[in-house]
């Protein structure tokens, strides 16, 4: 068997032992274009995991990289004069020339011959090959010449960075924020041998603009660097090679293999994806994706020649199939950890203790419990700090201590106006479809009262319609008329009378996505009109079906139409008033109507609701400002928006901020951070949490306290938003259809007595308590039997 290896970095002579140690009768040779010694940058590092996986696939390797290694636990973060630490991280940094001599040698002792200052001369050489592993790095000949098979797709992001050394010893990965020439400059740092420690410098365009440093005027960036932060090198000289400015391109590839003719090519390494440096490094998933590749090979490819190009297909992809949904993970994870870091100033006004948590979680791969286990010392601290300061800002006296006070942030209680809710969990509107003629019934009197009894501190009512031709779907609730009013107030009296949640009230008009089928049937198609219902007519800011050819054309509102909606919308809030409704939410999201007005994807008037941001918020506003006008000045009012479209051209998070403010300015107390749902052509990025981003950004550049929303379904996933600054309050649609009694289950896990169980349950609580405490007792001498074992 044949194998080239084009590129001698570290992917490429990786991949090439592997295979050469499970195919010795291979004839393996690998291209390389520097000279063995060249290396650009200092110091990479890999992760205990990457280590474990190293030891398994190369005993010997993995050896000599050990005992080269620089070893660290800890990371400490400089913020505004104070450094903070954290432990339990487990990290490991080497020289990435070290790296590669200890490959190079293990790669001579096994026979695979590695060409240096060699260019490889084309694809057409490698004709007859079996095998073809292209780890040509981030600018691979072999991708961009066969794009149309790769697909590839480049991102390139906005911060610039660069990759310095230091003559420092440093105990730990070490991160600095600094004000410097215009705006914020951040230090990544790590030791990676004694005495030696690569340290890689960000900061924003704009601030790298002002700098007036060239991108390859090595000299000017090393003195700036050595001035900026003068205080953390403490004199340690700073070093370059080849350190240009760069900004990072995250690279992603449709497929990573292409068969030319009976030539087989794999993508490995930076040539198939990167990761930005701030979760990883590009070496780690390199290494990774060679050991992949040698599993799959190993398993896929046995005997001779016959039949071997559909053996090694087949290899190539479990290969890709084994590693594309962890690379997509780890590249998910670094690219909401560089949003972090183009956002530096959004944090800027936060105090040392949560910023510090916040740079932690940025990625949600450590979260509140998971950096509990790392180090419980810091998730005291800062719970102690957060639970303070929320206290304080509420104006709550600590002298009798609330239990709350020591108990993690999810059972803080919280104010909007005069309405307090007991803690942060909120159950998220979900529709539930059973209305008949808008009326609630027994169906949401259990759904509702059960969440309320299981604790949460706010419980949201689906979107309520505020007329018939308003409605999503003939099962949806509505608000227009008494009997409507009646049976909510039923439901609102229930929650009041037995629990301590509050219950909000949202109401909505479905505009272009109204008269559909209910969500179990074929959701967003019209009502099928053969089982004798009728479809009604709709409205929209724009004559745009919600799909072409499937959905009904509405018609665009007149000034006449806006008028009657404005009044739907205050006879309903008047209503939910009546009810008992302790808070009301306007449903200014997912592409219905109010959504529709706000958004360019469906807003394309040409009047004065139309155009500009300013323009296209008009109509919103008014609204908004009209039942405001309506709605008790006591209770608060809160509005859902679609942060993002996720289609170019659409909604961004800048805009979102700017509907916030103006929101807050008329009057609204929280912004309720969704996304999506705008129109079928959306692609929403989805991921753990996925949304909270957006909530963060609107919370901290808008001033608003905000609820995040999507894809949360943990007590750990509410706690570390709260704690990080990324929200007020934490809403749970899916885990609360699962668990009514969602938030009384986390209190018995954190073995807090706070909650409010209805008294009818007390024995329950007493005896949930009792077996949870148990059962982590049991956990633990098991887990001690095992340690004691395995010593």
């Amino acid at each position: 068997m044949r194998i080239d290896v084009i590129g001698g970095g570290a992917a490429g002579l990786y991949s090439a032992i592997l295979l050469k140690k499970s195919f010795p009768g291979a004839t393996i040779q690998v291209v390389e274009r520097n000279r063995p010694d060249d290396t650009f940058g200092f110091g990479i590092v890999l992760s205990d995991e990457t280590l474990g996986n190293l030891r398994e696939a190369d005993e010997p390797t993995h050896r000599e990289i050990a005992a080269n290694f620089a070893y660290w636990d800890d990371i400490y973060v400089q913020y505004k004069g104070q450094v903070l630490k954290s432990s339990g991280h487990g990290f490991s940094g080497i020289r990435r020339l070290t790296l590669l001599q200890i490959l190079q040698r293990r790669a001579d002792a096994l026979g695979i011959e590695v060409r240096y200052e060699t260019e490889d001369p084309g694809v057409h050489t490698h004709r007859g090959a079996d095998l073809v592993v292209a780890a040509d790095g981030i600018n691979s000949a072999v991708r961009e010449g066969w794009k149309s098979y790769f697909e590839p797709s480049v991102d390139l992001r906005s911060n610039r960075f660069v990759w310095l050394g230091a003559k420092m010893d440093l105990p730990g990965f070490y991160y600095s924020f600094r004000e410097g020439v215009g705006g914020i400059w951040n230090m990544h740092a790590y030791q990676y041998t004694p005495g030696e420690s690569t340290i890689v410098i960000e900061t924003t365009n704009d601030a790298f603009l002002a700098s007036g440093l060239g991108i390859q005027d090595e000299a000017a960036t090393v003195a700036l660097v050595e001035k900026i932060f003068a205080d953390d090198l403490n004199g340690a000289r700073v070093l370059a090679n080849r350190s240009f400015w760069r900004q990072f391109p995250t690279i992603t590839c449709r497929s990573w293999r292409h068969r030319d003719g009976d030539t087989p090519f794999v993508l490995l390494g930076d040539a198939a994806h990167t990761a930005h440096f701030t979760i990883g490094s590009g070496t780690k998933l390199a290494l990774e994706d060679a050991i992949a590749l040698n599993k799959a090979m190993v398993e896929h490819v046995r005997g001779g020649a016959a039949g071997r190009a559909a053996q090694v297909d087949a290899a190539l992809a479990a290969y890709e199939e084994a590693r594309r949904d962890e690379v997509g993970r780890i590249q998910h994870s670094a690219n909401v950890s560089l949003v972090w870091f183009e956002n530096v100033r959004r944090f800027w006004h936060m105090e040392p203790t949560q910023f510090h948590v916040s740079l932690l979680t940025r990625s949600k791969q450590i979260t509140y419990e998971n950096l509990r286990l790392r180090d419980a010392a810091v998730v005291k601290d800062a719970t102690e700090w957060w639970n303070r300061d929320q206290a304080k800002r509420l104006g709550i006296p600590t002298a009798g201590r609330p239990a709350w006070l020591d108990a993690p942030p999810m059972f803080a209680p919280f104010r909007l106006r005069e309405m307090w809710v007991p803690n942060r969990v909120v159950v998220s509107p979900m529709a539930q479809y059973s209305a008949v003629d808008g009326v609630p019934n027994d169906w949401h009197m259990v759904h509702y009262g059960s969440r309320a009894l299981g604790g949460a501190g706010l419980v949201f009512v689906e979107m309520t319609c505020v007329s018939p031709e308003g409605r999503i779907t003939p099962g949806c609730t509505g608000l227009w008329n008494d009997e409507q009013a009646e049976a909510f107030a039923r439901i609102a009296g229930f929650v009041h009378a037995n629990t301590e949640s509050k219950i909000c009230m949202q109401i909505g008009h479905a505009g272009r996505k109204g008269s559909t089928q209910v969500g179990w049937e074929q959701a967003d198609w019209p009502i099928d009109e053969s089982v004798g219902q009728r479809n009604w007519p709709l409205l929209s800011p724009s004559p745009l079906p919600y799909r072409e050819g499937v959905n009904q054309v509405p018609r665009e509102m007149s000034r006449e139409d806006m008028d009657e909606v404005i009044e739907q919308f205050c006879r309903s809030a008047i209503l939910a008033d009546r009810a008992g409704f302790d808070m009301l939410e306007l449903h200014m999201a997912h592409g219905y109507l109010l959504a529709s007005f706000l958004s360019p994807i469906t807003n394309r008037r040409r009047d004065a609701y139309g155009g500009s941001l300013a323009n296209r918020m008009r109509f919103p506003l008014e609204l908004f400002e009209a039942v405001r006008a309506v709605w008790p000045r006591a209770k608060p009012m809160s509005v859902r928006v679609s942060a993002t479209d996720w289609i170019p051209g659409g909604t961004t998070g800048a805009d979102t901020v700017g509907i916030a403010r103006a929101m807050k300015a008329a009057g609204c107390d929280l912004i309720d951070v969704s996304t999506g749902q705008t129109d079928p052509a959306s692609k929403p990025v989805y991921g753990r949490m996925y949304q909270a981003t957006f909530s963060e950004q609107v919370r901290l550049e808008a001033g608003i306290a905000t609820m995040a929303v999507g894809a949360i379904t943990s007590a750990d996933q509410v706690n570390t938003l709260l704690i990080s600054g990324r929200a007020d309050l934490v809403a749970l649609a899916r885990p609360h259809l699962a668990d009514p009694y969602f938030t009384l289950h986390a209190a018995a896990d954190y073995d807090f007595r706070g909650v409010g169980w209805p008294v009818q349950y007390h024995t329950g609580a007493t005896q949930l308590h009792t077996t949870v405490r148990r059962a982590k007792e049991e956990a633990t001498r098991k887990a001690e039997l095992l340690a004691q074992r395995g010593h």
